[in-house]
């Protein structure tokens, strides 16, 4: 993501030394691919969400085939929403517009998904029962967004408002077992989604994420505010 740095030493792009997230491992590799042609850290941002959105309406086929190339499309958006940041950082053109414009092309394509795979899965099937899941996962993202949007306004109200890499620099840790429940729900989960979904579309199961994700849209904006009253950010 992109945001303002807090330092003007020049950022140096480092092999992930944890294996998860699997995505920052293929960022690490195409990162450099992208700084040798005249892209900017937005223009990463918009084919990541071009991407992305090609990967979700994949999913309206309601087809396996289809899904899997649904699935694959969503690792390369996922990859390349990790590449935007890097390259930001790299070439020192970080700022709270490329941050907000991130955040709000995370949105199109997790509401896209969901709504998508809600509408292919009933055409498949013929039970609307899917549909309603995936507008409910659909809602729940929507939600989540917004919280985020509040958030970040009531942030900006304060003077001397740290910037996005500050407060990520000041996060407290995970110091509990509830702790590291909520980190692994929120923050681990969320970054490898698009593993999950490749997975389940290989085995064309992609439909279980439609129940999991109406439910799990709901908990997963709930546990971002416990997140903010934590101290921790996404």
């Amino acid at each position: 993501m992109s945001s303002l740095s807090s330092s003007d030493a020049p950022y140096t792009l480092r092999a992930p030394k944890q294996l998860f997230p699997l995505t920052r491992h293929l960022s690490y590799r195409l990162t450099p691919l992208i700084l040798r042609l005249p892209l900017t850290p937005n223009h990463v941002t918009g084919l990541s969400a071009a991407a992305g959105l090609a990967g979700a309406a994949c999913f309206l086929a309601g087809t396996w085939g289809w899904g899997v190339i649904g699935g694959l499309l969503l690792i390369l958006c996922y990859t390349l929403d990790n590449c935007d940041g890097e390259v930001a950082r790299i070439k020192n053109m970080s700022s709270e517009w490329g941050a907000r414009l991130d955040d709000i092309a995370d949105w199109l394509v997790d509401t896209s998904f969901f709504a998508c795979l809600g509408i292919g899965t009933w055409s498949a099937t013929g039970e609307a029962l899917w549909l309603w899941c995936g507008i409910a996962a659909a809602a729940g993202a929507t939600v989540d967004f917004g919280v985020d949007l509040v958030h970040y306004a009531r942030e900006r109200k304060k003077p001397k408002a740290p910037s996005r890499e500050e407060v990520a620099k000041g996060e407290r840790r995970p110091e509990n077992a509830v702790d590291w429940l909520i980190y692994i729900f929120h923050k681990l989960s969320r970054a490898d989604f698009c593993v999950i979904v490749c997975g389940l579309a290989l085995f064309g199961v992609a439909w279980v994420l439609l129940p999991l994700g109406a439910i799990g849209a709901q908990a997963f904006w709930i546990t971002d505010l416990f997140n903010r009253a934590r101290g921790w950010h996404t």
